[in-house]
């Protein structure tokens, strides 16, 4: 699906269709303050997270007095801007349009084999009653495919956990490696949730192909992060 591109992050059109919602998926240029200078986003406070490659959501209904730890965040609350850092990683935005509750995740390998992203709709279920077919999605930028190998040991990993294998292919010539589809993997745990695949929209964006993203996999240690939120307008 095609996204609107304004200098500094990247939108999903059916997201800009809700109208009581903010969102962004950042590039390299889009920095912290930023939000401050923003008409639109002054008001709201900034909620990060401690990312650690867990399986742990956090429901935040106001400004945490604390630094908080894991990958995931759910709100019911206005006025709270939900930040997601990543670095190949994959950003997902999770939406219940009539239940104004949103939610944002961090889903690396780590986590997707732990399986987050279910821990999110889980989440919105089971605190919120969210129904999983009436939540709209959407997936930021992650590294594609054809750049993410892996070693066996992951693909065993996930088999391990009883998690489908067909997001890994064999390595085109490296034996004892992997290729895997990030995206394909979070897609399916999403259905598997009880998401609409129709209600999933993607942006086909690999950061390790592309500058203005950051890339943990192309530029090492020396990399940073590019930001991803979302809110809901008071």
């Amino acid at each position: 699906m095609t996204s609107s591109i304004p200098s500094s992050y990247l939108t999903i059109p059916r997201l800009k269709t809700i109208p009581f919602l903010v969102h962004g998926f950042g590039t390299i240029h889009l920095k912290k303050g930023d939000f401050r200078k923003n008409p639109g986003w002054r008001d709201f406070r900034l909620i990060t997270l401690e990312q650690i490659h867990s399986d742990i959501v956090r429901f935040v209904e106001g400004e945490p007095d604390r630094n908080l730890r894991g990958d995931g965040m759910i709100t019911s609350q206005p006025l709270l801007l939900l930040i997601i850092k990543s670095a190949d990683c994959l950003p997902v935005f999770v939406v219940d349009e009539s239940g104004r509750v949103i939610a944002a995740c961090h889903c690396g390998w780590r986590g997707t084999k732990k399986r987050v992203v279910q821990r999110v709709v889980d989440g919105l279920k089971n605190h919120y009653g969210c129904s999983g077919s009436s939540l709209i999605v959407g997936l930021g930028p992650c590294i594609a495919r054809e750049c993410y190998e892996v070693g066996e040991e992951v693909f065993r990993d996930f088999g391990d956990e009883g998690l489908a294998l067909d997001s890994f292919k064999p390595h085109p010539t490296r034996t004892g490696k992997y290729v895997f589809d990030l995206r394909q993997a979070n897609i399916s745990q999403l259905i598997e949730s009880g998401v609409k695949q129709n209600n999933i929209f993607s942006l086909n964006v690999c950061p390790h192909c592309q500058n203005r993203f950051a890339s943990y996999r192309r530029d090492g240690k020396r990399t940073g992060r590019v930001l991803s939120f979302i809110g809901m307008k008071d």
